[in-house]
């Protein structure tokens, strides 16, 4: 843990992220942390559907934790900075 995740601008972005980051490090499968992530997705935006927390959830894990990219990532258009 400890990490910096100042450089992602959205909060729900950061959120999940940071999450799923958390989940995996004590052991939780990749499944059962992208669920809860997208889960986490929804309290942030209950308009989202299913799918597009999914996608988004899948975007920001596969361009933070697996590509370890600190780039902007595709999101959603929240802008909670």
């Amino acid at each position: 843990m400890g990490r910096d995740f100042s450089h992602i601008a959205r909060r729900c972005e950061r959120a999940v992220v940071t999450a799923y980051r958390e989940l995996r490090d004590v052991g939780t499968t990749d499944m059962a942390a992208f669920q809860a992530c997208t889960t986490l997705y929804r309290v942030h935006h209950p308009e989202a559907s299913i799918a597009e927390a999914r996608r988004l959830v899948a975007e920001w894990v596969d361009h933070h934790v697996t590509r370890q990219s600190t780039a902007p990532a595709p999101g959603c258009e929240c802008g909670d900075d």
